[in-house]
């Protein structure tokens, strides 16, 4: 008898034209470390009385379908991810392509997403699937990934694939070394890590439905947060914070064959920190960041995504 193994799991995604139906094509096979995705339905346990020590049967609970889905950061498949959490890029250039994500946007699209163990087989298509919120983390080496937070109306499974067969994207994965941190057009230096979160804050609608499933998830105030953790070698950030004026951070990727990720913070405002001496190491400063909307351009962040991709 097959048994399920994570190395023969597959995931495929599509953009719904309708909320919380899977359309009949256009998924593409997209690359995953790992998810959590899925249907969950508590029990309540059952309070009555009168019947001995021995408790009566539970009762079922509301649905749940929701997860995180840990996806590499790569010049091609992640311009779908930034597309859930920012809407449609507005695209320029003949080849190379350039794609700006910006925020702010008040309609964000809904995904199809199927998970697939074909050695069991089970199939399990999540349709009304919408983006809470991505984060990760930049640092000197390991693997570059990101966490994308999901909200989904529904789970399907069945035995066969509803994906068809899903489109491949070339895979060009970003590495840390890539990497680099500006402030204020600068290199931002003695950078020894940092993290980024941008967040939705969707607010699930939920309804007295006979199946149990949400009516839809409605993005509310969106927040870009993170933390930057710096060898304490001057008081530039410490100033910054002690005036309480903001400042632009970007966050960049770029690879030989030219393919770039760029995300820039516009209004990036710095907390006081706790100066810590834990001992005869270097100080570090750690300082927990918040992005607002800059007054001059209209909008909290921006996106760049450079490559071969015509259109997201």
């Amino acid at each position: 008898m097959a048994r399920a193994q994570g190395a023969r799991a597959q995931m495929a995604l599509a953009f719904e034209t309708v909320y919380g139906t899977p359309p009949v094509g256009g998924f593409t096979r997209m690359p995953f470390a790992s998810t959590t995705l899925g249907a969950e339905q508590p029990l309540l346990g059952n309070e009555l009385l009168g019947f001995g020590r021995d408790p009566l049967a539970p009762i079922k609970d509301a649905v749940a379908v929701d997860g995180d889905v840990v996806v590499p950061i790569d010049a091609q498949g992640f311009g779908i991810w930034l597309k859930a959490a920012f809407g449609a890029p507005t695209t320029t250039g003949i080849g190379p392509y350039t794609h700006e994500f910006r925020s702010g946007g008040w309609s964000l699209p809904s995904m199809s997403i199927e998970t697939a163990m074909p050695e069991v087989p089970r199939y399990a298509m999540y349709s009304g699937c919408m983006l809470d919120q991505l984060s990760w983390q930049v640092q000197r080496s390991g693997l570059l990934t990101a966490t994308a937070k999901l909200v989904a109306q529904g789970e399907t499974v069945g035995t066969l694939t509803s994906a068809g067969t899903p489109t491949d994207l070339a895979l060009q994965r970003f590495g840390h070394f890539n990497g680099a941190v500006s402030r204020d057009g600068a290199t931002l230096g003695n950078l020894a890590s940092a993290e980024i979160t941008y967040a939705n804050n969707l607010d699930r609608i939920e309804t007295i439905r006979a199946d149990g499933k949400i009516e839809g998830a409605d993005p509310s105030i969106a927040a870009l947060t993170g933390r930057i953790e710096v060898r304490f070698a001057d008081s530039t950030l410490v100033s910054q914070a002690l005036n309480g004026d903001p400042c632009e951070i970007s966050f960049a990727y770029a690879l030989p064959s030219g393919e770039s990720l760029t995300l820039t913070a516009h209004a990036v405002y710095l907390p006081r920190p706790r100066l810590e001496i834990a001992g005869p190491q270097g100080v570090q400063a750690r300082f927990e960041w918040q992005a607002a909307r800059d007054a001059t351009l209209g909008r909290m962040c921006t996106v760049t995504l450079v490559n071969s991709v015509e259109a997201y």
